[in-house]
């Protein structure tokens, strides 16, 4: 076997849960091989470079074996070689203030306070009064 479709590689490799997906993710233009996107029939071969989108993140893999078939998920992982970079850390950010279970809503000061905390303050209280 020289090459395989791009689609029927995703699904057999687990990338995708179904085929139909891996096949409307080629439609959707979310798989790239070399850098082109593709349609679901390209030709995969070993060596080739794939990039995928899902779910808001690029995953990239180099095919090391040719698969037509489903397999388990350890022989799937031979099948290739995820260069994906590592995502970014994430942010630490300050806990949320917790009204007590009970205590109502927020009244309008409380309210602005709190939006003064998180960063989000709409400026309300810092205009100046109209003349």
């Amino acid at each position: 076997m020289e090459s395989v479709r791009v689609d029927s590689w995703l699904w057999a490799v687990r990338v995708y849960k179904t085929r139909s997906a891996a096949t409307s993710a080629c439609r959707a233009g979310h798989v790239k091989l070399g850098g082109d996107r593709v349609k679901a029939a390209q030709a995969v071969r070993v060596g080739d470079e794939v990039r995928v989108r899902i779910a808001g993140f690029d995953r990239t893999f180099i095919v090391q074996r040719l698969i037509a078939k489903r397999v388990g998920a350890p022989e799937a992982a031979t099948a290739y070689l995820e260069t994906t970079p590592p995502p970014p850390p994430r942010e630490e950010r300050p806990l949320a203030p917790v009204r007590d279970r009970g205590a109502g809503r927020p009244t309008k000061r409380e309210r602005r306070e709190l939006e003064r905390l998180r960063g989000r303050g709409d400026g309300a209280d810092e205009r100046e009064p109209l003349e």
